[in-house]
């Protein structure tokens, strides 16, 4: 199923702020029933094309055109980030995969061999934007300790907040996240992301809501604040194929190549 937008975002590909969105529940869920839902509305695949901005006084300003490969299962995620433009960069990607442990990764830069993704790099920014490989792949409202803890108004929607925390089961170098949930559509339209001594790491916000050609929500635009001072990164998406057919190897170096 194709679906073109002006102004679409990556989707779920982002596992932190773009779930496909679902007709409004009957009533007030629980923390647990809340994520279980966003969760659901994750799984699928899809081909996607994105504009990544980049804003900062590292890299002063940066753009580049991807197309990003998705797959999710309730028990697994794989994705392919690839540059398309510009030409300097086109063939450049970053494979990543999150299963029952700890997420891997490789990073694949043509004419070079293959570099892998250590686990102490994952929180190293994905193509160097204030989005690290860990919130691409991470899926944290599959994470068993789930609760309320309040509401609050995010641009004028009266949002849900629903805070996720890893357990033994869940590797994160997050100890929590905080989404602030529209209820009514299942978008979210904030969330952060906190390190292990509460220190907030990472804020990523929606500032655009539009709705597919069968007139769902779907977050249409989302900035992202990282450790980094003064920087920030925007995506834009133009072009989703939803349910897009992909095997193995479509994941792998060889299969991108």
């Amino acid at each position: 199923m194709k679906r073109f937008f002006g102004l679409t975002t990556l989707a779920a590909t982002l596992a932190v702020a773009c779930v496909r969105a679902a007709d409004p529940a009957a009533g007030p869920m629980s923390a647990a029933e809340l994520a279980a839902r966003l969760d659901s509305l994750r799984e699928g695949s899809a081909l996607i094309r994105s504009k990544l901005e980049i804003r900062s006084p590292d890299v002063g300003q940066r753009v580049l055109q991807l197309q990003i490969k998705e797959r999710r299962t309730k028990t697994s995620t794989d994705l392919v980030y690839q540059v398309l433009w510009p030409n300097e960069l086109k063939g450049e990607a970053v494979i990543l995969h999150q299963g029952q442990g700890v997420a891997k990764g490789s990073i694949i830069v043509p004419q070079q061999p293959v570099r892998a993704i250590k686990a102490s790099q994952m929180n190293e920014g994905l193509f160097g934007s204030d989005l690290s490989y860990q919130d691409a792949v991470e899926n944290f409202f599959a994470w068993k300790k789930q609760t309320l803890i309040g509401s609050e108004t995010i641009n004028g929607v009266n949002c849900q907040i629903l805070e996720s925390k890893p357990d033994s089961s869940s590797v994160s170098i997050y100890s929590k996240v905080r989404s602030w949930i529209d209820p009514q559509r299942f978008v979210p339209m904030r969330i952060e992301k906190y390190s292990s001594s509460g220190e907030l790491v990472r804020r990523i916000d929606v500032t655009r809501v539009a709705r597919d050609e069968k007139h769902h929500p779907i977050p249409a635009s989302l900035t992202v604040h990282g450790p980094r001072k003064n920087s920030v990164t925007e995506f834009n998406g133009a072009r989703i194929d939803q349910d897009a057919q992909f095997t193995d190897a479509d994941f792998t170096a060889a299969g991108i190549k």
